[in-house]
């Protein structure tokens, strides 16, 4: 006789079957495809800095967006200013005051006849097709999603059904103008990247560059945005929004505008570092080489060993060139065996590396940060140095500090490296499993001794004071434990467990780490 259990099983089975036959993509439509423009020299930012760029033949021109104020400045003010293009590809934008003022800015630019291609990611993006649909319908925006979920049925049932395909992702993050200038970072479109959000905030990095490594940015927004994989919204939604409903959106997005006019975080944005340099002409780009390196969009439906599609590969020999010292900044950090053992090898000739990523209480993600505790102990013994974030460094303490280099905040998001203080990565590549084998990301290697200095040397000046270092100890026993130094209320202090967690928190990340998910990570 057949059990009852046996028979569940057999209907659960047989219902993700049909609900999985349900979950398909449209195949019947159009995808016109559209490249930047590059005749843009006679633009506003094209004639910009022409006699600088003069001066440095060849090279790119850089400026650091330290924090969240000046970050969200630059992109409305290159919004503002744009005259034929906007190129915008994220991974996460959400329904918040900054999505809101991000996108009234990239409409008003359509509104003045400027193209604005707009890319994202569809992980995050359920519930926001309509307001998608609806910026679509403007005759100059297009909107695509990447590696769309299907529409017929529920997201959470189709990352069992689709696992594998559905939960690799496009992670890169860029914004660019006219081809003239352009932003890559880490930071996603969010009231908590932009000092937005009242209570949480992700410190992170952006650079804004100018010169030859905008065309090459362009380059790469083109391949996905013409990818099998971008998605037209109208493609997904099934039919256009009615006029009343594109009037009705767009009327409400202007009212909520109108409100914020006087409200205190657009009067910190007026009031913000670059607002104050840029209306006293004080805005100085620091100029070098750069390579803009990135995964190739086929990358999510290959099978990891096929390098070909992968960033790491191009990335890897700056690093294995390191000669004295390596800085890296990641938030979310699980070197695998591979990674350990690749550290190792720089330690012992001689290379000083250090590391910063977020503590157990600092992370949005505890599960990753259980992929990396069990590396702790070995990179530890190997002469690694390690700095996790200190979530108690004051509010006011942090807005004394000019410079911050995404440390300011309560959660480190940060992605950098700086290499022999003579060339700096930043980009949205963290260096865990998910990023260098799932996911596509993008970057930039800017060679600038001025660059690297600057951020090396703040690392040097500040990191005991807003991070804590690990320390490898071995007690009478014979067993190896680990201590965290770090500063608190001005005063220096030991701890001998993850520092302001519960036990139940260390438990619990503990039992994880014990899980094989580290791929997954």
């Amino acid at each position: 006789m057949i059990s009852l259990h046996k028979i569940v099983n057999g209907l659960v089975i047989l219902g993700l079957f049909f609900i999985s036959s349900c979950a398909t993509l449209p195949k019947d439509f159009e995808r016109p495809e559209s490249y930047v423009y590059t005749d843009t020299d006679d633009t506003r930012l094209g004639r910009a800095r022409h006699e600088e760029k003069l001066d440095h033949p060849g090279q790119s021109g850089f400026l650091l967006l330290e924090n969240g104020l000046d970050a969200f400045v630059a992109r409305a003010l290159l919004a503002q200013v744009a005259e034929r293009s906007i190129d915008a590809q994220y991974f996460l934008i959400k329904k918040d005051l900054i999505s809101r003022l991000f996108v009234d800015q990239l409409l008003k630019a359509a509104d003045r006849g400027v193209r604005v291609r707009l890319l994202v990611d569809d992980v995050y993006f359920g519930g926001k097709d309509l307001g998608a649909a609806v910026m679509d319908s403007h005759p100059n925006v297009e909107v695509r999603l990447f590696n769309p979920f299907s529409r017929k049925t529920f997201r959470f049932i189709q990352f069992i059904t689709r696992f594998g395909s559905v939960t690799r992702r496009m992670h890169n993050k860029s914004f660019t103008v006219d081809n003239q200038v352009t932003i890559l970072g880490g930071r996603n479109i969010a009231n908590e990247y932009f000092e937005a959000h009242p209570e949480l905030a992700f410190g992170d990095l952006d650079v804004l560059s100018i010169g030859p490594v905008v065309r090459d940015v362009s380059y790469s927004f083109d391949l996905y945005w013409n990818s099998e994989w971008a998605y037209p919204i109208s493609a997904l939604t099934g039919k256009p929004p009615s006029a009343e409903e594109i009037d009705r959106k767009r009327q409400r997005l202007n009212d909520f505008i109108s409100e914020q006019n006087d409200s205190a975080y657009l009067e910190a944005l007026r009031n913000s570092n670059l607002a104050n340099a840029i209306r006293s002409g004080q805005v100085r780009y620091q100029w070098g080489g750069a390579e803009v390196i990135y995964d190739q969009p086929e990358k999510i439906v290959h099978d990891f060993s096929k390098e070909e599609f992968h960033m790491a590969p191009k990335l890897r020999p700056y690093i294995e060139d390191v000669q004295e010292e390596l800085i890296i900044v990641s938030p979310y950090f699980v070197p695998g065996k591979k990674g350990v053992t690749f550290l190792k090898q720089l330690s012992e000739r001689g290379v000083r590396v250090r590391i910063l990523t977020n503590s157990l209480a600092s992370t949005n993600l505890p599960i990753v940060h259980a992929g990396y505790a069990k590396y702790r102990k070995t990179l530890l013994s190997e002469g690694i140095e390690l700095f996790e974030v200190n979530k108690k460094f004051g509010k006011e303490e942090r807005k004394e500090k000019e410079h911050q280099y995404g440390l300011s905040q309560t959660v480190l998001h940060t992605k950098a490296f700086v290499l022999d203080r003579e060339q700096v990565f930043i980009g949205s590549l963290n260096l865990d499993p998910r990023a260098l084998y799932h996911n596509t990301e993008i970057g930039v290697v800017l060679t600038s001794s001025e660059v690297a200095h600057e951020i090396g040397d703040w690392f040097d000046q500040n990191i005991e004071e807003v991070a804590f270092r690990l320390e490898l100890q071995t007690n009478e026993d014979g067993y190896d434990h680990i201590l965290w130094h770090g500063i608190e209320n001005g005063e220096k202090q030991v701890f001998n467990v993850d520092p302001h967690t519960s036990f139940w928190r260390r438990f619990k990340i503990a039992l994880i780490s014990l899980l094989p998910i580290e791929s997954q990570l």
